[in-house]
């Protein structure tokens, strides 16, 4: 492939993120475009079924040398299918890309293009590397897109636990500078704007949180918070809480909370004292209390598991434009 025919389609793959004439690049250009790109609209059925394949890829080198990389769940089928970020969880300072494997494979074989990114852990980096890590993943993924079958026009985010946390910062504050911060020189104009966020026992109180375990003596949890936050004052300024009480410039998406009703690591009042908040600064959110279900309960399988799938998918589809059984 020539140095021109490089350049060419790198430029189409560009426009098809930001959701241009697709066709008609493609034509002035010369340079075929795959099926998916073609087509104008990606259409969800969250009742469908398909099977899917799941590769893992290099996503970026952090700042520790650790390569992060990211695990594409891809429906087999002609496409475009809507597209989905997931942000994993563990306190900000364990786990990876393989955190939440159950809703992503639940989610891409209802046809979503999936991709679950590994993100900066505290010990290699303290706030804001991982929302850094989020906010290029979301770019990054409206570039790539399109080369797995996916449709870059409408991302959306599903966090859980911590990662619920880099989702609620993502979504409200997508333009801020500290976390556009790592550039994306493939497509330097892609934003990082979502078009919804879905969280699982997502950290909406940082402060009540950290409270909450030093009354529990909780030492872990302590300790995962004092390395996350780094000067300890960003706890407040990170704090989704605290951003809509200060009545901060904030981004305004559709939200779903799901919160179990046992959860002692993230209290089930917090995220629906967030819900509240949200819904009253003008944001569409939706609150779901799981009776029952203690903080990763969607880590086994039962009817509490298989309703947060289903709540996620009919979710996803509201968002889209979708009705039930329909193509």
């Amino acid at each position: 492939m020539d140095r021109l025919h490089t350049r060419r389609r790198g430029l189409l793959i560009t426009v098809l993120a930001l959701g241009a004439g697709v066709a008609l690049v493609a034509v002035a250009l010369g340079v075929r475009s795959a099926p998916a790109a073609a087509a104008a609209t990606a259409r969800y059925d969250p009742a469908a079924k398909f099977q899917i394949t799941v590769t893992d890829v290099e996503f970026r080198r952090n700042e520790a040398g650790r390569m992060l990389m990211a695990r594409v769940y891809r429906p087999n089928g002609p496409g475009p299918f809507p597209t989905v970020l997931d942000l994993h969880g563990g306190a900000w300072n364990g786990k990876d890309r393989h955190a939440e494997e159950p809703m992503d494979r639940a989610l891409a074989s209802s046809g979503l293009l999936v991709v679950a990114i590994d993100m900066t852990l505290a010990k290699e980096a303290p706030y804001p590397a991982n929302v850094q890590d989020a906010n290029y993943g979301v770019r990054w993924l409206k570039w790539k897109a399109p080369s797995w079958n996916g449709d870059p026009s409408r991302i959306g985010v599903y966090g859980s636990s911590s990662g619920g946390h880099a989702a609620e910062l993502l979504a409200m504050r997508p333009d801020d500078p500290r976390y556009n911060k790592i550039p994306l020189p493939e497509a330097p104009k892609l934003d990082a704007r979502i078009a919804y966020a879905a969280m699982r026992s997502g950290i909406s109180d940082t402060v009540g949180r950290y409270e909450n375990a030093k009354k529990r003596g909780a030492k872990g949890m302590v300790e995962n918070n004092e390395t996350y936050f780094r000067p300890m004052e960003t706890i407040h300024e990170s704090n989704p809480q605290e951003i809509l009480d200060r009545k901060e410039k904030i981004n305004l998406v559709p939200m779903l909370i799901m919160a179990g009703s046992l959860d002692d690591n993230v209290l089930p009042e917090f995220q629906k004292k967030f819900a509240a908040s949200y819904k009253a600064a003008g944001g569409d959110i939706q609150f779901e209390l799981f009776e029952g279900a203690v903080h990763n309960w969607v880590e086994k399988e039962g009817p509490l598991t298989d309703r947060a799938h289903e709540m996620v998918k009919a979710f996803i589809a509201r968002q889209l434009g979708a009705r039930a059984g329909t193509k």
